[in-house]
């Protein structure tokens, strides 16, 4: 059983294994992160940490109970109500429904813990299990964009209706 955790310090060495055990698998559907983003990891981690505290950024990761990362779940871009989410599954938890739980409990933290009222996300348009994901857990598609250089499809999430089952 996996839970959602907010990122953290101690959580780079097991964040950093799964980006590298997933890089190829995860390039097959979203732009790759690059060679960078691996050699200057710890700095990039510090950054989002940071990033985190001034509450520009919320990053989340979906931890088994032995440490392992299988997912990541963010926030970022957070301003006037609104962010933008993005998550990442790992392949080998891939079909499981990790995603789909994990993206409904963001919109719930969203609303509830960080006043959120609308989620932005966006997906490629071959990634047919993320457009399951969103279209399952609310978002709505808005149009046709390019993500790097593949096109893709934006969504959006009114969180409005997250808040009032939490009033009841």
């Amino acid at each position: 059983m996996s839970e959602l955790q907010r990122l953290r310090l101690d959580h780079a060495p097991a964040l950093f294994a799964f980006e590298q055990e997933n890089r190829a698998y995860f390039a097959a559907s979203i732009p790759d992160r690059g060679d960078d983003y691996f050699t200057h990891f710890d700095v990039r981690h510090n950054n989002l940490l940071d990033e985190q505290t001034a509450g520009l950024s919320f990053f989340h990761v979906l931890v088994e109970s032995g440490g392992e990362v299988l997912g990541r779940v963010n926030l970022i871009d957070v301003a006037d109500g609104s962010a933008e989410l993005g998550y990442r599954i790992a392949e080998k938890a891939a079909n499981q429904g990790l995603a789909t739980t994990a993206v409904h409990q963001i919109c719930a933290l969203a609303a509830a813990d960080h006043g959120l009222t609308t989620l932005r996300a966006a997906t490629t348009l071959d990634n047919a299990a993320s457009r399951a994901v969103l279209a399952r857990t609310g978002f709505v598609p808005t149009g046709e964009i390019l993500l790097g250089d593949l096109p893709g499809i934006s969504y959006v999430r009114n969180l409005s209706e997250v808040l009032e089952a939490a009033a009841r």
